[in-house]
């Protein structure tokens, strides 16, 4: 058992993703998987982000979208203006990767769509056979850095 603490969690803020590029990754949040774009910084450069990124005179470039209306968390993609390196290599396997899991009502209409728009899956959608989410669908992709992202179909929508 844990030990009491003054502080406790709430929720889930924001899962924020470092891209290459801002605006390719803008053109496929927004128009490949339809997230509304609800914050846009292009030149953030302040003393607090350089200290909380520990990069000095960093200056970020940064979009957050909205899966929907009712949404309240967020997903915040970051450009590194300044201080950039050579993409890593976000393989699900790797510790120190995540990946980004998506509810949909019709996977198999969501596949044939992004493939149709040319997005790279890892499979065609798979039928899940064992576990609590025994009877859904799920499939993975890749955003243009590689990043995976998972649809997944519940077999009761109502999960």
């Amino acid at each position: 058992m844990s030990e009491p603490r003054a502080w406790s969690l709430s929720r889930i803020h924001h899962l924020g993703l470092t891209v290459r590029d801002i605006e390719q990754a803008i053109d496929f949040y927004r128009d490949v998987l339809g997230m509304e774009v609800v914050g846009r910084r292009p030149s953030v450069k302040t003393d607090y982000v350089a200290q909380q990124t520990g990069y000095p005179d960093v200056e970020l470039n940064v979009a957050s979208f909205r899966i929907s209306p009712t949404s309240q968390q967020t997903l915040e993609v970051v450009q590194y203006m300044s201080h950039p390196v050579e993409p890593s290599q976000p393989a699900t396997n790797q510790p120190g990767t995540s990946h980004l899991c998506l509810l949909v009502d019709d996977l198999r209409a969501s596949y044939n769509d992004l493939a149709a728009r040319g997005v790279r899956f890892k499979s065609e959608p798979v039928t899940i056979t064992a576990g609590p989410n025994q009877g859904g669908l799920v499939v993975y992709f890749f955003d243009p850095d590689g990043y995976t992202i998972e649809l997944f179909q519940p077999a009761n929508l109502d999960a």
